[in-house]
C-alpha cells in the first residue's frame, strides 16, 4: 500500500518540515509528499477550483481519497488505523490524503473523498497539518503492527 499527501503550499526548511520528515521517515509504507501552489492572485472560489485541479492531478488515479476538513469526522487514532487496514484489506493500493490551503478545499474535491477527516475541533495551520498527519499515519502503522509507540 502506498500513501500520498497532496497539499497546497510548500514547506520551507524549518521545524515543521523537520517534524514531517521525522515521522515520514519512520513509516514502512511508502509515503510521497506532493506540494502544489496556485501562484495567481484569484478570488477565493476560483483559487479553490484552481487548487482542486492541481491537487487532483497529484492524486494517484485509483486512490482512496481522504480530504482533511474541519467539518469532517474526528476519528481516534485506533479508528483511523482500522479504516486504513480495512481499505488495505479490500485491495486499495493507494490512499491519498488531501490538505487544502488557507481557504480549505473545493467542494467538488471533497465530494470525491471516501472520508472527510477532521484533526479535531481546533483550526490548525495547513502547513502544520502534514506533520500532524504523518505522525498519525506512523501511529496507525504502529497500532496495526502491535508496536508499543501507541498505548491505549
Amino acid at each position: 500500500m502506498r500513501l500520498t499527501i497532496a497539499c497546497v503550499g510548500r514547506l520551507r526548511d524549518g521545524p515543521m518540515l523537520a517534524l514531517y520528515r521525522d515521522y515520514a521517515g519512520r513509516l514502512a509504507w511508502p509515503l510521497t509528499l506532493k506540494e502544489v501552489e496556485e501562484r495567481r492572485a484569484l478570488p477565493p472560489a476560483r483559487r479553490l477550483a484552481a487548487e482542486a485541479k492541481l491537487l487532483s492531478e497529484a492524486i494517484p488515479k485509483a486512490a482512496r481519497v481522504v480530504a482533511l476538513d474541519e467539518r469532517g469526522r474526528a476519528l481516534s487514532s485506533a479508528e483511523l488505523a482500522r479504516t486504513i487496514a480495512r481499505w488495505r484489506d479490500d485491495g486499495a493500493a493507494d490512499i491519498a490524503f488531501v490538505i487544502g490551503g488557507a481557504d480549505g478545499l473545493d467542494p467538488e474535491l471533497k465530494k470525491r473523498a471516501s472520508l472527510l477527516l477532521s484533526l479535531g475541533p481546533m483550526t490548525w495551520p495547513h502547513l502544520l497539518c502534514r506533520a500532524l498527519l504523518a505522525e498519525q499515519l506512523y501511529r496507525a502503522q504502529s497500532i496495526l503492527s502491535g508496536h508499543p509507540y501507541h498505548r491505549e
